[in-house]
């Protein structure tokens, strides 16, 4: 069978809470369908975006369940499936794939602190456990272990990964990553602050592994457009330097704070934050809703709400 090709926008998307604190999942099929009609390759569900390590068991695999019946075909649905440990990954793994997954993204287990090593060998047996495709997400400021791209090129042998998206601060990583060009979909976070987006995408990048994506479907699928040709990269330029102050507020407060607060302000389903985290104080939201409209994204989109009209 031919290897899962991704390109373009990789969104992490937020999860949507009702009042009462439950999943929300007329909000998730909102949202998915915001993201289909606007150009977004792939959805990263329970991703760091989608709180996942503040829901239960349950909730992670009732979500798998009941999302991945709103598929439609037109994008890729992958999973956050990291657990706690090699065991309870693979359990999470398999369940996503008997429940309609396309893919799963996994990191390194959080707060173990595990060696390269022991990290690179935890990557490979779930790969070995499993027919679903998978990404890698080195993520070291989330669970301290830093993959060097000698440990990512010997992983990305394994024929079961077709993404890898990094979320360091190194340029020359990439570049080594790319310079072997494994067959992977190597994508980047949109911090403007870790500045990967420009060199990843000139570098030959295929897309991005984005959060703003939630705000801005439209915007990002431009951004994450593979430079096929001269024409592209203008287009980048332009999108990715009109999109800055977006970009920048979405990395104004830990994720997914600011975004989720973002959405709720807009009037699109997204409910609380999980306790502890608390949503962006109104100074800070404002920052956000005036941004959305210097940038036209109300008007493009349609929203109306109260917040934005006061903003």
């Amino acid at each position: 069978m031919a290897k899962m090709k991704i390109e373009g926008s990789f969104v992490a998307l937020i999860t949507p809470f009702n009042r009462d604190g439950t999943v929300d999942f007329e909000g998730f099929r909102t949202l998915l369908k915001f993201q289909e009609d606007h150009g977004t390759a792939a959805v990263l569900i329970m991703g760091s975006t989608g709180e996942v390590s503040m829901l239960s068991q349950q909730e992670r695999q009732q979500i798998i369940v009941e999302t991945a019946k709103m598929k439609t075909g037109k994008m890729k649905f992958f999973y956050g499936c990291t657990g706690n440990n090699t065991d309870t990954t693979v359990d999470y793994l398999r369940f996503a794939r008997a429940n309609g997954a396309d893919g799963a993204i996994l990191a390194a287990p959080a707060y173990i602190c595990g060696s390269e090593s022991d990290i690179e060998d935890y990557f490979l047996e779930v790969a070995d456990a499993t027919d679903l495709p998978l990404g890698i997400y080195n993520n070291p400021p989330r669970v301290k272990t830093d993959l060097h791209w000698d440990n990512l090129l010997r992983i990305f042998k394994h024929p079961n990964y077709v993404v890898h998206k990094e979320s360091t601060t190194r340029v020359g990583q990439v570049a080594q990553v790319l310079h072997a060009r494994p067959d992977v979909a190597v994508m980047c976070c949109d911090s403007p602050n870790l500045g990967l987006v420009v060199p990843t995408m000139s570098l030959g990048g295929h897309g991005t592994a984005n959060m703003t994506g939630n705000i801005a479907p439209a915007e990002m699928a431009t951004i994450s457009r593979p430079w096929s040709s001269p024409e592209v990269s203008v287009s980048f330029r332009e999108t990715y330097l009109h999109m800055l102050p977006m970009l920048h507020f979405s990395y104004s407060a830990i994720n997914p704070v600011a975004i989720k607060s973002l959405l709720k302000a807009v009037g699109l389903p997204a409910g609380e934050l999980r306790k502890p985290l608390k949503g962006l104080p109104d100074a800070a939201l404002q920052q956000g809703l005036r941004a959305v409209r210097e940038l036209g994204l109300d008007k493009k989109y349609g929203w109306t709400s109260r917040e934005l009209k006061a903003a």
